[in-house]
């Protein structure tokens, strides 16, 4: 093992943006130039983002890899370690090692419709291959953005979302379990999504993150619309401390998702997916 590789790497915070109460996201620069250069990631991948004195946390790659000079992660203030991030500010220096995992199969999916299917926090993964995709436009069919939130006022990136939608062959569907009187997108669970995403199951492949239970009842119902389970690839979300598959923490049957994944085929792992707190 090139244990050099996994030492972490200074990075300075250059930006921070509040994205809801509890949300933001931090924008790094690693700060040794030689590294800088190197830095490479695909969509889907995550860094350990390290802060002395806290601990250190996996997060997903945010930006557009075209751009690994700038690197976004978002993150959600629920615990020790994203808390003390949280009160980080521009000019302040953390440490970064990564990236790791795979990612997104963007490149095997050239020619096809993609779908986006995100619930909660879980958008994150994918605003990455967004913009990949919108940059390699001709290179893709139709793109439908599928994102579902607990309440009207946890959806970030609005803005995002609203230009997205504005785009030629470019279907954004938004609903929230409870809205505000302004929520312009549908009210109930992710799932009634399914139903109005107006796509052909043979050349659509899925790209989908979120809380289990979600990804499962929503996988059942595009199977019910004629997408096989090949076609449908998830981001799993584990207890990742240690990213290279050494502490155990991420296995997920045979696998780590840290190593193995976070990006698996729905077909490998739908079996381990419907066994109930695995």
């Amino acid at each position: 093992m090139n244990t050099a590789r996994h030492c972490p790497l200074e990075a300075e915070i250059v930006a921070r943006r509040q994205e809801s109460p509890s949300i933001f996201s931090l924008t790094l620069r690693l700060t040794d130039p030689a590294a800088a250069r190197a830095y490479r990631f695909a969509p889907g991948q995550f860094n350990m983002l390290y802060l002395y004195g806290s601990g250190e946390i996996p997060i997903s790659i945010v930006s557009d890899p075209d751009q690994p000079e700038r690197l976004v992660h978002t993150l959600r203030d629920v615990g020790r370690v994203s808390h003390g991030f949280s009160r980080l500010r521009p000019g302040e220096r953390i440490g970064l090692r990564g990236p790791y995992g795979s990612g997104w199969p963007l490149e095997a999916v050239r020619g096809h419709d993609v779908m986006l299917v995100t619930g909660g926090l879980g958008c994150a993964p994918v605003v990455s291959v967004i913009d990949y995709i919108l940059r390699r436009r001709k290179e893709y069919g139709r793109l439908f953005i599928l994102q579902g939130v607990k309440h009207s006022d946890d959806l970030i990136w609005r803005e995002h979302y609203d230009a997205w939608a504005r785009q030629e062959a470019i279907q954004v569907l938004l609903a929230a379990d409870v809205a505000r009187e302004n929520w312009h997108g549908l009210t109930g669970p992710i799932t009634v999504l399914i139903e109005q995403a107006r796509f052909d199951p043979r050349r659509t492949i899925v790209m989908m993150c979120g809380p289990e239970r979600m990804m499962t009842a929503c996988t059942r119902l595009l199977a019910r619309r004629g997408l096989p389970d090949e076609a449908i690839w998830v981001s799993m979300e584990r207890n990742m401390q240690c990213a290279i598959g050494q502490c155990g923490h991420c296995q997920f049957g045979a696998r780590f998702v840290c190593r193995d994944g976070p990006v698996f085929n729905y077909a490998a792992v739908r079996e381990l997916l419907s066994v109930k707190g695995f």
